[in-house]
């Protein structure tokens, strides 16, 4: 069981750690606002995931398998959130020392993450090949989505910590408006290449 736990916590930590929209943004909100600020939006993203944890561990996350319309309004209603956040965190003016800005907040990543179907299809491959194995389909269940969920608060977590510590080393008003532009930038970029790959 150790051996299976470990596989999936490792699974999911690469899943949800490669650098895409969601990783991005939390870096993003870190490195303009802070990581006190952002608490909020990481709040958001992670009760969205575990939502979205959840509504595959009860089989529903086949739902985009089965009608593609949903998917596809689920990701043009992400992406549109995505842009949004990208846009908040590029507009943010203020400097290290006054972060008091509007950071986006915790309907903002709890609905990014609730309609984001690239969180749905994640946890659709983890329970298709990582589940861990138990005595009941329900206690097996319960302790993957609670191993998936310790591993997303610990690597999304270190996402905006990272970027609150960029936001540290871009301290000058040009340095830090090329920190935002970078982080947004690479937020839609993610997004695209998502819709197109």
């Amino acid at each position: 069981m150790i051996e299976a736990i470990t596989t999936l916590a490792l699974t999911t930590a690469l899943l949800l750690g490669s650098p895409g929209p969601a990783p991005l943004a939390l870096a993003g909100v870190g490195a303009s606002f802070g990581f006190k600020q952002g608490l909020g939006f990481l709040a958001g993203i992670l009760l969205g995931l575990l939502v979205a944890i959840s509504s595959v561990a009860l089989g529903l996350g086949s739902l985009f398998e089965q009608l593609p319309m949903v998917k596809l309004t689920c990701q043009g209603i992400a992406t549109a959130y995505l842009i949004y956040v990208a846009y908040k965190i590029a507009i943010n003016t203020n400097g290290i020392e006054q972060r008091a800005g509007a950071a986006p907040s915790f309907k903002d990543g709890f609905i990014l993450n609730l309609i984001n179907p690239k969180a749905y299809a994640a946890f659709l491959a983890i329970f298709s090949n990582f589940m861990v194995p138990a005595t009941s389909l329900v206690y097996s269940a319960m302790i993957t989505v609670m191993v998936s969920f310790i591993v997303a608060v610990i690597v999304d977590g270190l996402w905006m910590a990272i970027g609150s510590k960029l936001h540290q080393l871009f301290s000058k008003p040009k340095q830090a408006l090329y920190l935002r532009f970078i982080c947004a930038g690479l937020m839609v970029i993610s997004v695209l290449l998502g819709l197109f790959i």
